[in-house]
């Protein structure tokens, strides 16, 4: 089996409108226009520079719906992660969320550098800076095994605010 990367997901959503409001305003997803005739309570988004067809599919479930108790009280998805290319863009993410009162948290992996936060739903996800191949050193491999605090002024001086990330990793050289 030829699997290669994720093509989209697909979360139930409370109200769809401020879902759909969230994604665009602070992580930049388009509308794609694909819904079926008819369909109501349907979205589906597309990431910025993404190359799929969409990346979510949002369907509303009503207001009445309860909060998931994934990981709490029963099994199921804890978060999404998607990948930025630079640090830069990771930062300003940091500040779009921090602003939207929707950053849970941040991590520094060693291999990557990771935001946390949660849609309005309370849906967590992961926003991601992976350092590329050519910058791994034993330092970074050793502190996979570790989460520690992200600095990411740190991380922009160790990697540069410009530099790709995931080279060699999940982008191909």
């Amino acid at each position: 089996m030829g699997i290669h990367r994720l093509n989209h997901a697909v979360l139930y959503v409370s109200d769809l409108e401020r879902s759909v409001a969230f994604y665009r305003d602070v992580l930049g997803f388009r509308r794609v226009p694909m819904t079926p005739e008819g369909f109501r309570g349907a979205a589906f988004l597309q990431a910025p520079d993404s190359t799929n067809d969409h990346d979510l599919g949002l369907f509303e479930i009503g207001a009445a719906a309860g909060a998931s108790q994934a990981g709490r009280a029963t099994v199921g998805l804890y978060h999404l992660a998607w990948e930025l290319d630079t640090l830069d863009e990771l930062s300003a993410t940091a500040e779009r969320l921090a602003a939207a009162g929707a950053l849970v948290g941040a991590s520094d992996h060693g291999t990557t550098k990771s935001l946390y936060g949660r849609d309005p739903d309370g849906l967590e996800f992961e926003i991601v800076w992976i350092v590329p191949a050519e910058l791994l050193d034993d330092a970074a491999l050793a502190a996979r095994t570790r989460i520690g605090r992200l600095d990411l002024d740190r991380e922009r001086q160790r990697y540069g605010g410009q530099t790709r990330g995931g080279v060699g990793i999940s982008v191909p050289v």
